[in-house]
């Protein structure tokens, strides 16, 4: 049960819920799914897409948290001094805001289709906003 299927663009990638490292977080992401968005190129952190998800109160707080999610790794920023989002990291990230730098719940490790990141990072920020889908695998 903690695999998932992610198609993000014409990408799709195997990925796995990190339950045992953040299990609030896979939990209540778990009771969205499927769960269908659309990720944009971020803006302060390099080489990563988001999800921004304004003023939505999850009711989480800090686990497994991290401010340099490695490329392949799904953070969740349960919101506070910036608006709550979910990042992935394609390449590079130093994860921040306007407000300084953020820490994320890493709660979803990308798995299968790795070669294809930057592909959907350059695709993102080139041709714009793409739809994302995470689904039970």
């Amino acid at each position: 049960m903690d695999k998932l299927k992610i198609t993000a663009g014409s990408f799709t990638f195997g990925a796995r819920f990190e339950t045992a490292a953040a299990p609030k977080t896979v939990a209540k992401f778990r009771s969205l799914l499927p769960y269908v968005e659309k990720i944009i190129h971020v803006r302060w952190s390099g080489e990563g897409c988001w999800i921004p998800l304004g003023d939505l109160d999850l009711g989480l707080g800090y686990e497994n948290h991290t401010s340099y999610p490695a490329p392949g790794q799904i953070i969740l920023y349960p919101g506070g001094i910036s608006e709550t989002e979910i990042l992935l990291a394609y390449g590079g990230v130093h994860f921040a805001s306007k407000m300084g730098q953020l820490a994320g719940n890493h709660f979803i490790t990308i798995t299968d289709g790795l070669e294809n990141l930057a592909a959907l990072g350059k695709t993102v920020l080139w041709q714009g906003a793409q739809p994302i889908r995470f689904e039970l695998a």
